[in-house]
């Protein structure tokens, strides 16, 4: 007689799951809708010995709808340490293990990156089982050329981290993809304008696949001031287009950074910084400001 716990229901019809080989499965879960999953993906769930998860009241949601009654094990950033030396002990028993996030793939700005590098290390076989993913499903929904993108997790939560880490990725030639938090969504974008362009093209895309799922496009000097006092809820993706071709930065805006700049630092490193802001050379950057400190003088 087979063990109920390796079977999983689709509308009411129970399935036995095949068993799984030895290793590490990385499985990816619905970032909403439930019905995102993959039959793969509930036949991994309930054919593995043991399934970790980052909380387990999440997870067992997702388990309660399809009937799988495995009781799910916890491993997060929080325990990742202890509970992880726990299941690479499973993984060198020859155990099959399932690991999942909360949402979406796992290894995506979460834990589970630790614990892959470390099967990898032992020679033990890592799966990938494929499927919902909120980085992905926004490029496609935003509207924005998606041939070369670049994902980049979320942005410092601090201004000036914030804006040192779009002046580093001002000249990727690619679509930006973050995670932020809708409290902070304002602040991002009107940080993101004046580091990566005013008139650069972006999207936010809020609460994907769940049913008040919103795509609001624009500028980022528009979805800035879209934002700037409006009360958000739910995830957020931010997705801002690659730099617009040949956009040579007008010398008022340069010259107003430069201000900005020097007011908070010396004048090389403030050149140095507008360098990275604008693409334009540094030691330019720098006879500007003492053309400006001449003629204020």
């Amino acid at each position: 007689m087979s063990d109920d716990s390796n079977r999983f229901e689709i509308s009411g019809h129970a399935i036995e799951a095949r068993p799984l080989a030895p290793g590490l499965y990385l499985v990816a879960t619905p970032i909403g809708n439930l019905g995102d999953i993959t039959i793969r993906a509930l036949e991994t769930l309930a054919g593995a010995d043991i399934l970790a998860c980052e909380d387990t009241r999440v997870t067992r949601k997702l388990l309660d709808r399809f009937a799988i009654r495995k009781r799910p094990f916890a491993y997060h950033e929080h325990n990742a340490e202890q509970a992880g030396e726990k299941l690479m002990e499973a993984l060198r028993d020859g155990k099959s293990v399932a690991l999942v996030s909360d949402a979406g793939t796992p290894l995506v700005s979460d834990p589970g990156y630790r614990l892959s590098l470390l099967a990898i290390a032992e020679g033990i076989r890592v799966t990938p089982v494929p499927g919902a993913s909120a980085p992905l499903a926004a490029l496609v929904g935003a509207g924005l050329p998606n041939d070369a993108f670049f994902f980049a997790g979320f942005p410092p939560a601090k201004d000036k981290g914030r804006r040192d880490r779009f002046a580093e990725l001002t000249t990727v030639q690619a679509t930006l993809i973050f995670f932020e938090s809708p409290h902070r969504i304002g602040a991002t974008l009107a940080a993101a304008a004046d580091v990566l362009g005013a008139e650069r093209a972006a999207a936010v895309c809020r609460e994907l696949t769940k049913t008040y799922e919103e795509f609001r496009r624009g500028t980022l000097a528009e979805l800035a001031a879209s934002y700037r006092d409006a009360e958000v809820k739910g995830e957020i993706v931010l997705v801002i287009g690659p730099p617009l071709a040949d956009a040579a930065p007008d010398e008022q805006d340069v010259d107003a950074l430069l201000t900005r700049l020097v007011a908070d630092m010396p004048a090389a490193k403030a050149a140095a910084q507008a360098a990275k802001e604008t693409g334009l050379p540094r030691k330019d950057l720098y006879q500007r400001l003492l053309a400006m400190k001449d003629g204020d003088g």
